[in-house]
């Protein structure tokens, strides 16, 4: 009787235990709790958007892939105020299981003054924060989504100091390769930006959901275990470039730039050591701890720090 119940007490949870989702997030001292998918909505409130279900989204043009939900807020939908330059951090149900693939955040700024009732299908987004191969193979090395589970299984990223003020919408995304196809997890919140800048994002680092990923980008439509896999050392991480790297801003109002670094964590300095190997293209990996292979960027591209694993020609 009691392997009987145990065996229908699992039955009744395969979904939340195999996969899951945002739970939590803090900026600074404050905490907000997130949302309760397998509850009822009525009463809840919280600054993520609602979202119903620890499955994955597993079609890269699914209607519900900006934020895991019809794209509303909530009825009692909170708005969290945070400072351009400030961190923010999300929390993942622990432990989380897929540590193949890439770690990506995007932001988007809502029109009027607050995000509150606008469909997120309808936003312009932004990515801020990436983070896709660290080292090793394809087949067996270290991910972005494995040092998000090496962090508790929790992303720090910081608002980009340059953004404009105003309301937005903030999505944090891990993609888990494990299997075809590729699985996304995005989860959206509310917030509010203020001591901001005025480098809007160009129209190239602008993307749509659905629309930025395709089910046959190379970056998605990619067996981690083929025979291919098990020597490749380079990622095409799907998306968008990231905001302030690819040229002048796309607002009248803002200053033309083709240096700005966003303020994520993403540093324009290169690494210590002497270039040394061929040239590496555009986006590919040219440093980072444990990281063998060649640390010299194809002209005009130079080898950025995005953190103490990776490093990027860009």
């Amino acid at each position: 009787m009691f392997v009987q119940l145990i065996t229908l007490a699992l039955a009744a949870l395969p979904q939340t235990l195999a996969h899951g989702g945002v739970l939590s997030i803090s900026i600074g001292s404050t905490w907000y709790d997130g949302w309760a998918p397998y509850n009822s909505p009525v009463g809840q409130t919280s600054i993520i958007r609602p979202w119903s279900t620890y499955n994955p989204i597993t079609d890269a043009t699914d209607p519900t892939i900006s934020c895991n939900d019809d794209g509303t807020s909530g009825a009692l939908q909170l708005t969290a105020p945070i400072t351009a330059g400030e961190k923010i951090t999300a929390y993942w149900n622990q432990v989380w299981p897929h540590p193949y693939g890439p770690m990506l955040v995007y932001m988007a700024q809502c029109p009027g003054t607050t995000c509150t009732g606008v469909n997120s299908d309808t936003l312009s987004w932004f990515k801020i924060d990436e983070s896709g191969l660290i080292n090793g193979t394809v087949y067996d090395g270290f991910w972005g989504d494995g040092l998000m589970i090496a962090d508790n299984s929790s992303w720090t990223t910081t608002i980009p100091s340059t953004i404009p003020n105003g309301p937005y919408l903030i999505r944090f995304e891990t993609i888990a390769l494990h299997s075809l196809p590729a699985q996304f997890y995005p989860e959206c919140a509310q917030l509010m930006v203020s001591g901001g800048g005025s480098l809007a994002p160009t129209a190239a680092e602008l993307v749509k959901f659905p629309g930025a990923y395709s089910n046959t980008d190379p970056g998605l439509d990619i067996d981690i275990y083929s025979n291919e896999a098990q020597t490749e050392t380079t990622y095409p991480i799907p998306g968008p470039p990231l905001y302030g790297t690819s040229g002048a801003s796309s607002s009248p109002s803002g200053p033309s730039s083709t240096s700005v670094i966003p303020t994520t964590t993403i540093s324009s300095t290169s690494p210590s050591s002497t270039p040394t190997g061929p040239t590496v293209p555009e986006y590919g990996q040219c440093g980072g701890i444990g990281f063998t292979g060649s640390t010299v960027c194809a002209s005009p591209y130079k080898c950025n720090v995005v953190n103490p694993y990776y490093s990027q020609c860009y």
